[in-house]
């Protein structure tokens, strides 16, 4: 009989938080899902990548596990489909893929919406201003700000265990496409060891896509896990929480005896005094002593 408290759904068998310490569930599907309802073409290349293609072919989704580097995730968006991409997100493979599916939810909406939203560029005439939308779930949700060089504005977790970085002023727009100089880029894990996550996106990304990756970020909620399949660099940072609570310990002996339901002892025989209901028989008045006759 299943308990009515388990989910048989939940993917894993602890909670981790903070989520951005959960690293890649190598599930590719919930990333993929939100663009495939949308009727996407689905393709597979000979080294067994995974590729969506939109109805207008102006947005494109690669799955790359045999990619030529670790951007397991690149979406590029087009404004003409034969020319470069007017944008470019990617995530690496140690990325959370509930932070790739909060993307690909943002950006499914955005493209029913029409082009002027998934192709929409910052404000051009204060793109920091702009960009604030963005970084206001972090600072909503306790990051704090960081020196890090010039041109840059730096976020980073109170624990140092992730952050990100908006660099201002003028870009290469093919190196911010192709490495991990671009506009915006988040980070998170320990610094050492393949645990760690980063995602990138391009000058012109439209902002709501990028604060969808920051809500999701900085969202408080833990993700659940295969525990035996986290990093140790992970598992050494992390809180982890068992989704199914354990059982309560055997009792010992000691404890049985004290929860044992004691014995009333027994009541002794007492002399207890009764009332009586009979009469008590009236004391005996002595005869008088007959006269003597005449």
């Amino acid at each position: 009989m299943t308990d009515p408290e388990i989910d048989i759904d939940i993917d894993g068998d602890v909670y981790v938080f903070p989520r951005y310490l959960a690293g890649s569930s190598a599930i590719d599907d919930p990333g993929l899902e939100p663009l495939m309802q949308l009727g996407w073409a689905l393709t597979h290349d000979d080294l067994g990548n995974t590729h969506l293609n939109a109805p207008d072919h102006k947005v494109r989704l690669g799955f790359l596990p045999e990619g030529d580097d670790d951007g397991l995730w690149r979406i590029n968006a087009y404004v003409d489909r034969f020319g470069p991409p007017a944008w470019g997100v990617s995530f690496n493979d140690a990325c959370p893929n509930e932070f790739v599916a909060a993307f690909t939810t943002a950006l499914a909406q955005a493209y029913q919406d029409g082009p002027e939203h998934y192709l929409a560029r910052p404000d051009p005439t204060d793109p920091e201003l702009d960009a604030f939308n963005a970084l206001a779930p972090l600072i909503n949700r306790g990051w704090k700000a960081q020196h890090l060089r010039w041109g840059v504005l730096g976020l980073q977790t109170p624990d140092g265990m992730a952050g990100l970085e908006y660099t201002t002023g003028r870009l290469d727009a093919e190196k911010e496409l192709t490495t991990l100089q671009a506009r915006w880029y988040m980070w998170g894990g320990p610094k050492n060891g393949y645990a760690r996550w980063y995602a990138t996106a391009s000058t012109n990304t439209p902002t709501p896509l990028v604060k969808a990756i920051t809500q999701s970020v900085s969202d408080p909620a833990p993700l659940p896990r295969w525990k035996d399949f986290l990093s140790r660099g992970l598992r050494d940072h992390a809180q982890l929480v068992p989704v199914t609570p354990p059982p309560p310990p055997v009792p010992t002996p000691l404890d049985v005896h004290r929860t044992a339901p004691r014995r009333r002892p027994a009541l002794t025989t007492r002399s207890v005094p009764r009332w009586s209901t009979t009469t008590t028989p009236s004391a005996t008045v002595p005869a008088r002593p007959s006269r003597p006759r005449r």
